[in-house]
This record gives structure tokens, sequence and C-alpha cells, in this order.
């Protein structure tokens, strides 16, 4: 049997719940997922996937392509459709929290 040692670290209790049934599903103890995330660190030589930060401005109309306006207008659109909308004074106060305009 090959030799072992501990790792503890500090989660979030709602994310490891989550991760955990994810990974029930899946079939994969969270040992092994841990074990397995590890060894893609040695294996890339650094994270095994992209770490930076979300691209949050919010798009321009001069900047789209009639194609990326086109597709943008579409999910707006659909958005309406789906009964996902939101009143301008709550789009007011979201633009100014997240982006101070």
């Amino acid at each position: 049997m090959s030799r072992t040692t501990s790792v503890f670290v500090r989660v979030e209790p709602e994310i490891k719940e989550q991760a955990e049934l994810i990974l029930k599903k899946l079939g994969i103890p969270m040992t092994s997922a841990v074990s397995m995330y590890l060894r893609q660190i040695v294996l890339q030589q650094g994270i095994p996937f992209d770490v930076k930060l979300p691209h949050t401005a919010p798009l321009s109309v001069g900047t789209l392509s009639r194609e990326q306006f086109d597709a943008e207008i579409e999910k707006g659109l659909s958005d309406l459709d789906s009964g996902k909308s939101f009143s301008a004074e709550e789009v007011e106060a979201e633009m100014s929290r997240d982006y101070g305009i």
C-alpha cells in the first residue's frame, strides 16, 4: 500500500456540500477528487484551469460587430419572453454598484 499524508483545508460549508453532491453523482469520493486535482497540478506544472478576473465591464455598442449586436438583442428578447426582466431602478442601482455609473 502506498504511503499517504493528510491535507487539511477550510472551505465554505455550502461549497463543500455542493461539491459532495456532484462528486457523489460521479461516484468519486472527495479524497479522490482532491488527489486528482493535486496530480493535475503536478502534471500541468500549475493550476489546471485559468485563474483570472471575470470580464465585468458593460458592453459598448461601438465595440460590437453587427452579428454580436444582433446576438445581444436576441438574448435580451429571449430574457423578456422568459420573464427575466428588471426595473430601470434595479438596473441603475446595479450599474452604480458594479461600475460606478
